[in-house]
């Protein structure tokens, strides 16, 4: 193989490659060789076809194939023998190629690589980096309201026997018919409709106005669409609802005590609940301080990688940022700090913010590699599983799906390889424990464009 550099300039590389003929027509008599041991053909024992028949019938496809083996392996030999690492896949040209014609002997291969390579990268002094994890635990006021919820959601609905009007809060059933300039409308009619008095979901004022309705009472509302309701033959419009009340419930909200406890599975009762429900609010609460120390880990990262990124690796997380950007744009959702800036300002804002992702990412990438880091098939596959949770009644489904699209596993291996940097990181890093309220916990940290 004879390579010859043609480009050097920053991560870009060019090289000529020629891989000579002799080798080439070894490695097609070879696979030729081959497929004689095992060919079948009318008038020859099994496995005694003469080379030359089969070089005549199998010669051309034989060759395509050896082509693109030749300068596979020696793209990759030629970056190997160089130290060099490939941000992407290198492009390939073919100049000028061994003649696939049966019964001629293989010319020399020749073919350009362009390939951008990644960066030399300078691994910072990870017992430097100073790091403040907040801690917050769940007050008992806060274990309080979050068992108030649980038993919100645990209430039943019970009959008013009371001859009286409907309370905010209580559940009027009714049946409607919605008109629009006097004539009802498609899907302005139903029948045992239960709708909470004041509450929302509804066309606004439309539950506000049952209050006081008793059961059996008509009563006529007046309401207007909003302009973005969904059916567009309605947004915007004014319309009127006749109801007619046909019965009154009320949430009646069970005590919290060992029975409630008991009833949602819990046979120590509340006391076990309430541990329970204090372990999940501290689950949320150590969440909220990981991504709080790891947004401050890759900002200090940040600060201390210094070293040219790969375009081809730029292009595609500043387009994935710009297309967002577009699509909220067409929403009217354009973000404060945006506003006013025209699309050249905002393009190199955020094509900086895509090079520092990527420049995190090859770092923490390094990091790994650096250290030995990988990702095990027992976390892939929790991931996996975790994965399929999320579709209930589909898991199966999901985890043949992941058996069939290997890609689709990859793209579980990156979150829990960057995870795991992090954990190497934060257990090298000086790491000082601040106990603070759930409020300055949640508080919104200074504006960061690090990864995730």
């Amino acid at each position: 193989m004879q390579v010859t550099e043609t480009l050097s300039e920053g991560l870009k590389r060019g090289f000529t490659v020629v891989v000579l003929g002799p080798d080439i027509e070894g490695k097609r008599t070879a696979r030729l060789s081959e497929i004689s041991r095992t060919l079948r053909l009318p008038g020859f024992r099994p496995g005694k076809v003469p080379l030359p028949i089969v070089r005549q019938r199998y010669g051309t496809a034989v060759m395509a194939e050896v082509l693109e083996e030749s300068v596979n392996d020696a793209t990759r030999q030629m970056l190997a023998d160089r130290g060099l690492r490939s941000a992407v896949q290198p492009k390939v040209e073919l100049v000028s190629g061994a003649d696939p014609a049966a019964g001629k002997e293989a010319a020399d291969l020749e073919f350009k690589v362009e390939v951008e390579l990644l960066p030399e990268i300078t691994l910072p002094d990870l017992s430097d980096l100073a790091l403040v994890r907040l801690k917050s635990e769940p007050t008992a006021e806060v274990i309080d309201a979050a068992l108030a919820e649980v038993a919100k959601r645990q209430s039943v609905l019970t009959d008013v026997t009371d001859d009286r009007g409907a309370e905010p809060g209580e559940t009027l059933t009714v049946d409607y018919l919605g008109k629009i300039d006097g004539v009802a409308f498609p899907g302005g009619t139903g029948t045992d409709m239960s709708v909470e008095v004041g509450g929302t979901g509804f066309i606004p004022g439309f539950s506000e106005q049952m209050a006081g309705m008793k059961v059996g009472e008509s009563r006529t509302i007046d309401v207007t669409f909003p302009e973005e309701y969904g059916a567009k033959e309605l947004a915007g419009k004014a319309a009127t609802f006749e109801l007619t009340a046909k019965a009154l419930r009320r949430s009646e909200v069970p005590a919290i005590d060992d029975a409630m406890a008991t009833k949602m599975g819990f046979e120590d009762g509340l006391e076990k609940m309430r541990e329970a429900v204090a372990a999940t609010i501290q689950r949320e609460y150590d969440q909220v301080s990981r991504l709080r120390l790891k947004r401050d880990l890759l900002d200090q990262l940040a600060g201390k990688a210094d070293f040219a990124v790969p375009e081809s690796l730029v292009e595609p997380e500043f387009k994935q940022i710009w297309d967002r950007i577009e699509a909220d744009r067409a929403a009217g959702k354009t973000d404060e700090d945006d506003a006013g800036k025209d699309d050249d300002t905002l393009r190199a804002d955020y094509r900086a913010i895509a090079e520092r992702r990527v420049r995190l990412g090859l770092l923490l990438a390094e990091i790994g590699r650096a250290n030995g880091i990988q990702v095990g098939q027992d976390e892939l596959m929790r991931a996996m599983r975790a994965e399929a949770s999320r579709y209930q009644g589909q898991e199966r489904q999901v985890m043949e799906f992941f058996q069939k699209n290997p890609q689709a596993v990859e793209s579980l291996r990156g979150p829990i390889f960057e995870e795991k940097v992090v954990d190497y990181i934060v257990e090298l890093a000086k790491v000082e424990d601040k106990a603070v309220t759930v409020e300055e916990l949640n508080a919104e940290p200074a504006p960061s464009a690090a990864l995730g």
